[in-house]
């Protein structure tokens, strides 16, 4: 699985990720819609691909000759564009498979995202658990779909796909964690909720163990840190606790909202998290 097409590589998980797989020997293709955008990763030894999701005919030319496919390429509008949502997350990702299965891609790993479970579990979810199909907005919805296609590809195709969800990415100087702080404040967030965060670093490991790993066609992998943060901590540890919640807030309701259990890719993998925890994060400077 040397020769490898990432989508999303100018994201904010991409651009960290794409460097860390070069430096492994990978012979790494990306398909990127802006050319200025994929430059710094092509001086790193990626071979830059122009396309797009939304466009079947450059898919082929990309997968063609690939031996693997890493999908992180995903479509998140605040400005409700539904339509394009699905159009980019569920039809781009469908079309995507469908032109890697015609290249005789042997293996595709597709990134989503822990978002999809329901909040009100009892437990920290696990990979069977029921998924949250009425959240609102069209991302997560997306989301499932495009997961549930691949598994059925996986099913009566016998295309070895694997799919990785996601806890909160941050580390490696990614915004992300000052991005959502204003966003906790509008959403009425309770302080005692509870964030399951993953750095990049531990990101890349996962991807990278499951492009390797054999025997696991068909298979959903949650990926976190070891020690949930609660949102208050975060906030706290951005100076901002006393400015984004409700004094006057209530008991927490939902007190596994959030959070996973990465038992299952520990198990199958053998992954530990480099970074276990936030505050280890920050004690080694890598935020």
């Amino acid at each position: 699985m040397k020769k490898v097409l990432i989508t999303g590589a100018t994201g904010k998980v991409g651009t960290r990720f794409v460097p860390r797989i070069l430096a492994k020997g990978y012979d790494v293709r990306i398909l990127a819609r802006d050319a200025a955008k994929a430059s710094a990763l092509a001086e790193l030894g990626a071979r830059v691909v122009i396309g797009d999701l939304n466009n079947t005919d450059t898919l082929s030319s990309a997968a063609e000759g690939i031996d693997a496919v890493i999908h992180m390429a995903a479509y998140y509008s605040t400005t409700n564009d539904n339509e394009g949502i699905i159009r980019a997350n569920h039809a781009g990702t469908t079309a995507l498979a469908n032109a890697s299965m015609a290249a005789g891609v042997k293996r595709f790993i597709f990134v989503s995202t822990g978002k999809v479970y329901r909040p009100d579990s009892p437990h920290p979810a696990k990979e069977n658990d029921l998924l949250n199909i009425n959240a609102p907005g069209a991302y997560f919805a997306s989301k499932i779909a495009a997961e549930d296609e691949l598994i059925s590809f996986h099913k009566s195709k016998d295309f070895d796909t694997r799919i990785l969800r996601l806890g909160f990415v941050y580390g490696d100087g990614d915004p992300h964690i000052k991005e959502i702080i204003p966003r906790l404040k509008r959403s009425k967030s309770h302080s005692g909720s509870r964030m399951h965060m993953v750095h990049h670093l531990d990101v890349a490991q996962a991807l990278i163990l499951l492009l390797h790993t054999d025997g696991l066609n068909g298979e959903i992998f949650n990926v976190a840190d070891d020690a949930p943060v609660s949102l208050y901590e975060l906030a706290d540890s951005l100076g901002q606790a006393s400015d984004t919640f409700d004094p006057a807030e209530g008991p927490l309701i939902n007190p596994f909202e959030g959070i996973m259990d990465i038992s299952k890719l520990r198990n199958k993998t053998g992954f530990r998290p480099l970074v276990p925890s936030y505050y280890v994060a920050r004690d080694l400077d890598i935020l």
